[in-house]
């Protein structure tokens, strides 16, 4: 536990986002100023007050015993945010008791590629990594990658017209839950008798959805199947839900049809032929790691022969745009482990590359099963080492994000080479345009860039909630026009 106190400000959510870059296991609370500080992990005070039109900003943190307190303090520029200057002094005063300098420094959002781009847009490339190194503190190297992906992301999105959109299809089920996952998926064996009704209204959300997007005259630039594991379901429920996509969408005819068959154990020549036929350009079949032991220890059933089989299938199938995940800090790994794994990635040439760092969420097996202990500690080097070694293979990075919780603070980025980057993972990230989203967990993303709106509309988050409620997601769907038309 944290105990937070904020005093002269409400600024709760920041500043419990800061607090976990620093400590991401320990939830934070807000304690009355008199109560004792009893099992705290750390004691944090945030001050911000006005006096004589000038702002002023104190940190004070300390870990179990006061006297041995951190403290930093900034009188606030008149082009400084209340929010950046709390960012500036918590950072400064954690970074002292703790030792730990997060290289990303202030910032705690998803998107600092999005942020990036943004400055370049309105100040220029040079003025914008300036305002990272020195406003955000956030380290050279990770400004650089910022600067990469940005630039990489504005040409990508120059084709990008005020009414495109992308499609977004949930298959919430796998054939097992990895240890590491807090997704909402299902084991396909325990979810077997949802399958028919679940695909069955699947495929009738589609056809809604594209009737509300045709008659709204919208242009559909991407269509991405994700999970889960798509490839879970049989070949025939396979067929059904990319016939629906092709009848719906005309998806084999949009620049990018991508289906995610993230687990190889769930490939078989069957089923890519299903994909083949239905026009999907783009596949992900993701290792994670090429170490049977640790794949066996995070609970992947598939072994790293198993993925090379899979990928050679896909390849003799006429697949050419295949996306390969791994992932730093799994339990169980080592850097030369990673590096390892990483290498044997490069040597296979998929066009894409992305590299995970290990989310610790509070619902995954890692956690709740006490395993966090090891898992961190690496994480920077793995990272590093991918960004060089992906770098000198000819990759660049096209887009990246961050989650709450990352090993080491750190990122997640995706990496191609020349002209094969995902456009949905793009437009997903940048928040360009609209996704409509169809299935259990699904999450519309209605955009209208000029005026930085964004309305998400939810779909009911459980397959079996999905199917007993889909009356009530039919009339969601009205959002969607409203925001267009209202």
């Amino acid at each position: 536990m944290i105990r937070l106190f904020l005093i002269g400000h409400t600024y709760k959510y920041e500043c419990e986002k800061l607090c976990q870059i620093f400590f991401p296991l320990e939830k934070p609370v807000f304690p009355a100023e008199d109560d004792e500080a009893g099992e705290a992990a750390a004691t944090v005070r945030i001050t911000l007050e006005t006096a004589d039109q000038t702002r002023r900003c104190r940190c004070e943190a300390w870990l179990k015993d006061p006297a041995r307190k951190s403290e930093a303090e900034e009188i606030l520029s008149a082009r400084s945010t209340d929010e950046e200057g709390i960012a500036r002094v918590a950072v400064k005063a954690l970074s002292a008791l703790t030792g730990i300098k997060p290289p990303w420094g202030v910032l705690t959002g998803v998107r600092p590629a999005k942020l990036m781009r943004k400055l370049i847009e309105t100040q220029g490339e040079a003025a914008a990594k300036e305002t990272f190194t020195t406003d955000f503190f956030v380290r050279e190297d990770k400004t650089a990658l910022a600067a990469r992906v940005a630039q990489a992301e504005i040409t990508l999105l120059r084709d990008d017209r005020p009414r495109d959109c992308s499609v977004y299809v949930s298959i919430p089920f796998c054939p097992t839950r990895c240890s590491y996952c807090s997704f909402v998926s299902h084991s396909i064996t325990q979810a077997k008798k949802l399958i028919p009704d679940y695909i069955r209204l699947l495929t009738e959300e589609l056809a809604m959805t594209a009737g509300i997007a045709d008659k709204l005259g919208l242009r559909v630039r991407s269509v991405y199947v994700g999970g889960g594991t798509p490839t879970s379901l049989s070949p025939e429920d396979l067929y059904t839900v990319t016939n629906a996509l092709n009848r719906c969408f005309n998806a084999r005819n949009t620049p990018e049809f991508t289906v995610e068959a993230g687990r190889p154990d769930t490939v078989t020549p069957e089923k890519l032929q299903v994909l083949k036929e239905a026009g999907v350009q783009r596949i992900s079949i993701n290792p994670q790691t090429f170490s049977n032991e640790v794949l066996q220890h995070i609970g992947r059933r598939h072994t790293a022969e198993e993925t090379l089989e899979k990928f050679a299938l896909a390849r003799q199938m006429g697949f050419d745009n295949i996306n390969m995940d791994l992932i730093a800090g799994l339990p169980g790994d080592s850097v030369d482990g990673f590096c390892a794994s990483l290498t044997r990635a490069i040597d296979l040439a998929p066009e894409n590359i992305t590299v995970h760092t290990l989310a610790l969420k509070r619902a995954a097996k890692i956690v709740t099963g006490g395993e966090t202990g090891t898992v961190a500690a690496k994480t920077a080097d793995m990272v590093d080492y991918a960004g060089k070694a992906l770098t000198a293979a000819g990759y660049g990075p096209y887009y990246m994000y961050r989650q709450s919780r990352s090993a080491g603070n750190l990122e997640n980025v995706g990496w191609t080479v020349p002209g094969k980057a995902c456009l949905y993972n793009v437009y997903m990230m940048e928040e360009i345009h609209t996704v409509l989203a169809c299935g259990g967990g699904a999450v519309t993303k209605l955009a209208d860039p000029p005026t930085n709106r964004l309305v998400r509309v939810f779909n009911f988050k459980y397959p079996y909630e999905y199917i007993s409620r889909f009356h009530q997601l039919v009339e969601r769907k009205d959002e969607i026009v409203r925001f267009y038309e209202g």
